[in-house]
């Protein structure tokens, strides 16, 4: 996808809003996320209202890429030949779809020889 560098996984932005250094620079650049990152963000249970606001501003600097009838086949086919949960099969087929790197700290998605991934290690 034109202007975007990356696409970061969930636990990437939960360690940005958490301030980690260890992710501090990837959030400077122009990465990615699914709109499955969105949700799971967004959709936590019992989520505060300071918790929101810096959620939305953290989201107001990525491009947030949609589910397209594209990345849901890819997905399913991921799911297919994987043992993946549906939001990761769903991340790891925007990135594959966007010819993107995936950067995360899940050991979950590296099996997928399909993928571009970008493993953090995080101490």
């Amino acid at each position: 996808m034109s202007g975007v560098d990356f696409l970061v996984d969930t636990n990437v932005l939960i360690y940005a809003l958490e301030g980690h250094p260890a992710v501090s620079g990837i959030i400077q650049c122009s990465v990615g996320l699914s709109v499955i990152s969105e949700m799971e963000l967004l959709g936590k249970k019992g989520i505060r209202p300071h918790e929101i606001f810096a959620i939305r501003h953290l989201l107001n600097d990525c491009n947030i890429m949609k589910l397209t009838d594209e990345i849901k086949d890819v997905a399913i086919v991921l799911k297919q030949a994987y043992t993946l949960k549906i939001p990761d099969a769903i991340v790891a087929a925007t990135a594959i779809h966007w010819e993107l790197s995936l950067v995360t700290a899940d050991s979950d998605f590296k099996n997928i020889k399909e993928l571009d991934l970008v493993r953090l290690t995080l101490s």
